[in-house]
């Protein structure tokens, strides 16, 4: 090595620690002299220093102490530099090293070997103080860069598990809310004394946006509905429980399709008249940019009479036995894009025996892994293989269809239907004929 003097000249210009706090370097070198003169020279330029004069020494240092950057002699009795270079890898550090061979060695084979021990770099004896310098400079570089390494790393871990526990949160909040929203949905199978109400709700995500339900006018007029709110998630999911209050089996007075005439009397309203009603009260009250489509039908289950108003929604299909399914309607506008829009009742018949479907769009609008939608032939054709099926088995054997022709493909989209199997017709109730020839009346002059 050079003498102190020439070392000290050179090391005028203080060099500044890694971080708060002074770098521990580590030198190694069985020789007293040439270890004190890069010791010297390292302590003026601001870093901690310990000194071992063996590779066993050394290794006992490291174990006690946290030594930042090591330099090591090669060439050492007992255990040489190489061999302490291996061991220093092996030991568990919570940050790494910088391991700097000094050596006489200028083969390549001997510098390859020593890379693939673990060291970062070679110093060539004798030392030269500005590259000795520029070499330590090298390795703090490095040893700073893993500090902004881990402190980011510590960052993105601790903003994860933040992230952890807000989602554990919303998660717990979603699971909560889908069972609200299945609050909503009928029973999958409902028996009844006139037909059998069969219910598939199978949302994209924990909540969804569709809305299927009955109630009963009388006892032999039921309305049935499909709903499908526009979008996905809560808010979707929201809108479909204030939906579902507005269509509430439970209480007329806040049920749309009911009109309170006094005391505890109210009147029945016709499909298209319940549409535009849901219509005003979207665009006036609730200031929602949200919309809606909808099929409504009102079943007369003493004549099979059907009224029905179709806002934006798929088709209905009836089934029958002598002519397999058929789609039904004349489509119209959704619900809660613009005021004053006029809605059609239409009017068709059922018999004991048919089946009444009505669903929404995540049916018609399943695709397959080639891009193609499930058009309106192939749900046809879908009924009709399944047409020995009933009740519920029937709505889970077209999603047993569906999930075929997707290919395993995830639904994009909420699957929504409810089925009326029409098994036979009722008795009115005493006077109920003539009621319903007024009220009809009082619909046509309306």
């Amino acid at each position: 090595m050079e003498n102190a003097e020439q070392i000290e000249d050179l090391s005028s210009a203080p060099m500044h620690p890694m971080g708060e706090q002074a770098l521990c370097v580590l030198v190694v070198d069985d020789s007293i002299l040439q270890r004190r003169i890069v010791a010297l020279s390292l302590r003026k330029w601001g870093y901690s220093v310990f000194e071992a004069s063996s590779g066993v020494e050394a290794l006992a240092i490291c174990t006690s102490e946290k030594i930042d950057l090591v330099l090591s002699d090669w060439m050492m009795p007992e255990m040489d530099g190489l061999e302490f270079c291996k061991q220093f890898r092996q030991l568990a550090r919570e940050s790494y090293g910088y391991f700097i061979l000094l050596t006489s060695k200028n083969e390549k084979n001997d510098v390859a070997e020593g890379l693939d021990i673990g060291a970062d770099d070679f110093l060539s004896k004798p030392v030269n103080s500005a590259e000795l310098k520029a070499r330590i400079r090298a390795g703090v570089r490095v040893l700073e860069m893993e500090q902004t390494l881990i402190a980011q790393n510590t960052t993105l871990a601790n903003t994860l598990d933040e992230l952890q526990t807000v989602y554990e949160g919303m998660n717990k909040d979603l699971l909560e809310a889908e069972k609200l929203q299945k609050s909503l949905i009928p029973p999958p199978f409902r028996k009844g004394d006139f037909g059998d109400m069969s219910v598939l709700f199978q949302p994209s995500s924990h909540v969804g946006g569709d809305l299927v339900g009955f109630f009963n006018f009388t006892e032999t007029r039921l309305g049935l509905y499909s709903i499908d709110v526009s979008g996905h998630g809560v808010s979707s999911a929201l809108f479909t429980a204030r939906l579902a209050g507005y269509l509430s089996a439970h209480n007329r007075e806040q049920n749309v399709a009911f009109e309170h005439v006094g005391g505890e009397n109210y009147r029945q309203l016709p499909p298209a008249d319940i549409a535009a009603s849901l219509n005003q009260l979207i665009i006036e009250e609730l200031a929602t940019e949200l919309y809606f489509t909808m099929v409504f039908t009102d079943l007369d289950l003493t004549t099979g009479r059907v009224e029905m108003v179709q806002a934006g929604h798929p088709h209905p299909v009836l089934w029958t036995a002598s002519q397999g399914a058929c789609f039904l309607g004349r489509g119209g506008p959704p619900i809660g894009l613009l005021p004053d829009m006029n809605y059609e009742t239409v009017t068709f018949s059922i018999a004991p025996g048919d089946r009444l479907l009505l669903y929404s769009d995540g049916l018609t609008e399943c695709q397959n892994f080639a891009g193609d939608l499930l058009d309106d032939a192939d749900l046809l054709r879908m009924m009709d293989r399944r047409s020995k099926s009933t009740g519920a088995q029937f709505l889970l054997d077209l999603t047993c269809d569906l999930t075929e022709f997707a290919g395993g493909r995830p639904f994009y989209d909420d699957l929504s239907a409810i089925m009326f199997e029409f098994k036979k017709y009722g008795e009115p109730p005493p006077g109920e004929g003539t009621k319903r020839t007024i009220q009809s009346a009082a619909n046509r002059k309306a």
